[in-house]
């Protein structure tokens, strides 16, 4: 892979990282609720779960959703139904969540943030049809094509932890901003309506759509 090739990958990496969507979402509810160090938990989850889903268009799963319409259904039904919980979830956190100091996280919480950010990479169908579509187009059939998925899967995993940091640390500079209980409120609710509709948007995704 050439130098200007994977300069654009990089570059298309960090734009689709820094677009709104579930993890940036998850990125900055985490942080209001347990502060940056521990949002960064789901972000590290979240980066393995590219990964996956990368290695699971590298083998060709992804074409298998195009054809398979009782999997892809399965993975949709998984993935809206999850970030529709997480937008309840939201919803419905109390009104004063930045006017406290994170209060100490029980055994498990680090675990499940991890686990949170995993699960918002790996039951969304379009990421596995978006790396299906993307990953072709940067790789060279005549060069050993394992490390070139290497190169370009943990690429685009660093501009989405990059992407996560930059959003965790905006969200931690907010917080005194946010103290007032009718901001936070607000400011959940807007998260809770981001995390469902995007929850819902899954449920209009088409095999065809990449």
């Amino acid at each position: 892979m050439s130098a200007a090739s994977w300069g654009l990958f990089c570059t298309l990496a960090l734009l689709t990282a820094f677009s709104p969507g579930p993890a940036v979402l998850l990125a900055v509810s985490n942080t209001a609720a347990h502060g940056a160090r521990r949002a960064m938990l789901g972000s590290v989850g979240n980066a393995l779960g590219v990964f996956l889903v990368s290695a699971t268009a590298m083998l060709g799963l992804g074409a298998l959703l195009k054809t398979s319409a009782w999997l892809f259904a399965a993975l949709k039904l998984a993935g809206a139904a999850y970030l529709i919980w997480l937008g309840l979830r939201q919803w419905r956190a109390r009104d004063d969540l930045f006017a406290r100091a994170p209060s100490p996280v029980r055994a498990g919480a680090p675990q499940r943030l991890f686990w949170q950010g995993l699960l918002v990479a790996t039951t969304n169908p379009k990421s596995i049809l978006f790396f299906t579509a993307l990953l072709p187009q940067f790789m060279r059939t005549d060069a050993p094509l394992l490390p070139q998925f290497f190169a370009l899967t943990l690429s685009f995993a660093a501009c989405t932890v990059l992407s996560h940091l930059c959003y965790v640390m905006l969200a931690g500079a907010l917080r005194s901003w946010l103290a007032q209980p009718a901001r936070a409120r607000w400011f959940n609710r807007v998260l809770g309506t981001g995390y469902a509709a995007m929850g819902f948007s899954l449920l209009r995704l088409r095999p065809a759509a990449v």
